[in-house]
C-alpha cells in the first residue's frame, strides 16, 4: 500500500499565471475594456447632444440630474454666473436628492467666503478642475469654505467632495463656474476630465435657460402691460393695497359685481388663479409699481 505524499504549496504556486499577450485571457480583458471606452465614448455624444436640446431651465434640470448622472454622479450641482471684476455672483441650484435645492444656492451666496473661496482654488490650479473636500474630511490644502451653513447643510446631505470647473474668457476672467457637490470617493481624476470635456456644454446650455427666462419676461411684461386697461390696473393697484371687491367698487363708484368682473378677465390675462399671485405676477413683471 502506497500513500501519496503532497507537499505543501507556496505562495510561488498560489500566485495568479500572468496573462499573456495573444492568450484568450488577455483578449478578453481587452473585449471588457473595449466595451467600457465605447459605452463611455457613447454617453458623451449623447450629453453633448442632450445639451444642444436646453432651451429652459426645466431642460437643463432634466438633462444635468438624468443623463449627465452617468457620468458625473452628483447630489447636487450648483451653477454660477460671475458678473464683472471683481466678479458678483448669480448662483441657481440643481438637484433630485434634496427637495429644495435653491435653498443651497442661496447659502451658497448668502456664505460670502465659498464662491471666491472655489473661485480662487479654480485660478490657482490654472483654470483645471479642482477636487475639494468640505468638513473633518478636508485636505490642509484644500481652500476653507468656513463653517456656515452651505458648508453644513452639504455635510448632512452627505455631499462633501466638490468637483469644481468653469469657464473663462481671454482674459481669464471667469464667466461661470459649475460646483458638483458628490459623495466621498466619487469624484477622480476621471470625473474631472469629464467635467473638463463638458464644461462648454454646461456653460452653453446654462447662459441658453438665463436668455429665455429673461425674454419670456420681457415677453410677458409687455403683454401684460399692454392688455390691462386702464380700469384694470385701478383695480390691480387696490387689491394690492388689500382692499375688497366691495371697497374697490366704493371708491371707484362701480358695483362689486363689476369689479368682480374685472378680477377675474385681470386673472385670466396673467395666467393666474387667485387674486395673490395676480400681485406677484404683476410686481415680477413691472406692470405694477407699489
Amino acid at each position: 500500500m502506497t500513500t501519496a505524499l503532497s507537499s505543501p504549496l507556496t505562495s510561488a504556486d498560489t500566485a495568479q499565471a500572468p496573462i499573456l499577450p495573444g492568450s484568450a485571457e488577455a483578449k478578453s480583458t481587452d473585449a471588457r475594456s473595449a466595451a467600457t471606452d465605447f459605452l463611455q465614448i457613447e454617453s458623451i455624444v449623447l450629453n453633448l447632444d442632450a445639451s444642444l436640446r436646453v432651451h429652459a431651465r426645466a431642460h437643463f434640470f432634466s438633462w444635468t440630474q438624468g443623463l449627465l448622472q452617468s457620468l458625473i454622479r452628483h447630489e447636487l450641482l450648483i451653477c454660477t454666473l460671475c458678473l464683472g471684476k471683481p466678479p458678483a455672483f448669480r448662483a441657481d441650484g440643481f438637484s433630485m436628492t434634496t427637495p429644495e435645492p435653491n435653498l443651497f444656492s442661496d447659502m451658497f451666496l448668502r456664505d460670502t467666503a465659498v464662491a471666491p473661496a472655489l473661485l480662487k482654488a479654480w485660478e490657482e490650479r490654472r483654470y483645471q478642475p479642482v477636487i475639494i473636500e468640505v468638513g473633518p474630511s478636508r485636505a490642509p490644502d484644500s481652500p476653507p469654505l468656513g463653517s456656515g451653513g452651505f458648508a453644513r447643510e452639504l455635510e448632512r446631505l452627505g455631499a462633501t467632495q466638490l468637483l469644481v470647473h468653469g469657464i473663462h474668457d481671454a482674459e481669464g476672467r471667469a464667466i461661470s463656474l459649475f460646483t458638483f457637490a458628490c459623495r466621498p470617493g466619487s469624484a477622480s481624476q476621471r470625473q474631472a476630465y469629464l467635467v473638463q470635456l463638458l464644461a462648454p456644454s454646461l456653460h452653453a446650455a446654462w447662459v441658453r435657460t438665463q436668455l429665455t427666462k429673461r425674454s419670456d419676461s420681457t415677453g410677458d411684461k409687455a403683454s401684460g402691460g399692454n392688455v390691462l386697461t386702464v380700469r384694470e390696473m385701478d383695480i390691480l393697484k387696490w387689491i394690492y393695497l388689500g382692499k375688497s371687491n366691495f371697497e374697490i367698487g366704493a371708491i371707484l363708484k362701480i358695483s362689486p359685481l363689476t369689479v368682480k368682473n374685472h378680477v377675474q378677465k385681470i386673472l385670466r390675462k396673467l395666467n393666474v388663479v387667485n387674486r395673490t399671485q395676480a400681485i406677484g405676477k404683476a410686481l415680477e413683471l413691472r406692470i405694477l409699481n407699489p
